[in-house]
């Protein structure tokens, strides 16, 4: 039996202090020389600035837009090729008020440039997808972007209200910022119209008419991101975002004119030159099952500099959560069997929130995953 006086002594000693959880706070990273072990990324993953240009054409939307049938024959025609060799493509005279824009980067120093502790009254919750991350500290032990973003989801549904960027902003971040909530809103609904008018040349290219894509998103129930990735000191042994695919259908991006932005094409890393006047679009995963698997959705990372902060605004275009994603009979034939089983939007935003981070796999792993869901029920 142990006697009293060894307990008394055995709860004497001291216990080792429990490690302080990581936090991403820029304002403190930003200038320090020595990284914590958690950003620096593999040898064979580390970045190059450089690296050529991705070489792809800028597709006018202009025709199309103002109701050109030969125009959009045309544009479409140049997102089907862009679509079929990497999925990346650039748009330009796309219709958004460049005011818009600027006033949407601007605003984005008002967030960022907080206080950590100002910023983390949005903070995101374990699971979810909306709200402050800064980099991912809570879902990853390593390889950690060196980056911080503020999620908000924005919905086309009619059965939404109206104001539901706004009214969540303001709801985490208080009502002084309720303009930054309005201009978010306003940038959103562009993005949304501007995705479906993007979905139409889509259908085009992939032959099942300009209304079936279009219509299939109407009601979208999106994903708008503001990513700000702040200086560091040591910039070749970091990401700002690590090679992945996007999860979702249809990405628009605007980047500022810092640049970092790579897509793997053809066996290399390739950047994508900042255009003020254009926007980056990809396919997503969910669109190349849409397609079954004739449009690519490209592996793709955002590399960081020493010396300035970057932004970018990225729009996430989705279909409603219960929506089912199947491609359309045109697109299956002896030819080209299904490659991907049906499935939901909510179901594959749950695996790459729960189970898997997004990769260049993140479609066949899913597929997987589905496969030993259904073989349990049976």
């Amino acid at each position: 039996m142990v006697n009293a006086m060894a307990i008394d002594c055995m709860h004497s000693i001291p216990q080792p202090p429990k490690e302080s959880p990581l936090v991403f706070d820029a304002s403190v990273l930003s200038h320090q020389l020595n990284l914590p072990s958690q950003f620096i990324w593999p040898d064979h993953e580390k970045a190059s600035v450089h690296v050529p240009e991705l070489q792809v054409p800028f597709i006018d939307l202009g025709g199309f837009l103002s109701g050109d049938p030969l125009a959009a024959m045309e544009a479409s025609s140049l997102v089907g090729e862009a679509c079929r060799k990497h999925g990346f493509f650039l748009v330009v005279n796309h219709g958004i008020d460049r005011n818009l824009i600027t006033d949407a980067h601007a605003l984005m120093d008002d967030f960022f440039e907080l206080p950590l502790s100002q910023k983390q009254r949005a903070q995101r919750k374990t699971g979810e997808h909306c709200g402050y991350a800064s980099s991912f500290t809570g879902r990853f032990s390593s390889k950690l972007p060196w980056k911080e973003t503020l999620s908000f989801q924005y919905s086309a549904e009619k059965k939404h209200l109206p104001n539901l960027v706004k009214d969540y902003l303001c709801s985490k971040l208080g009502k002084e910022f309720e303009q930054f909530g309005k201009v978010y809103e306003t940038y959103c609904e562009a993005m949304s119209n501007l995705s479906l008018g993007i979905m139409e040349l889509l259908g085009m290219s992939l032959g099942v008419g300009k209304s079936y894509f279009r219509e299939f998103f109407e009601e979208n129930n999106s994903i708008m991101r503001l990513n700000y990735y702040p200086p560091c000191q040591k910039p070749d042994l970091a990401l700002g975002t690590g090679p992945h695919c996007d999860p979702t259908s249809l990405t628009i991006l605007h980047q500022d004119q810092v640049g970092g932005l790579q897509v793997y094409v053809d066996d290399q890393w390739h950047s994508v030159t900042p255009n003020f006047n254009s926007f980056v679009v990809n396919i997503g995963d969910t669109f190349m099952a849409l397609s079954n698997g004739r449009y690519k959705s490209c592996l793709h990372r955002a590399v960081v500099n020493s010396k300035t902060t970057r932004k970018s605004l990225a729009f996430f275009l989705c279909p409603t959560s219960d929506k089912l994603v199947t491609p359309p009979c045109e697109l299956v034939d002896n030819l080209s069997s299904r490659l991907y089983p049906d499935f939901t939007w909510s179901m594959l935003l749950e695996f790459t929130q729960k189970h898997y981070r997004a990769d260049i796999r993140t479609l066949d792993e899913f597929t997987k995953w589905l496969q030993r869901k259904d073989d349990k029920i049976i």
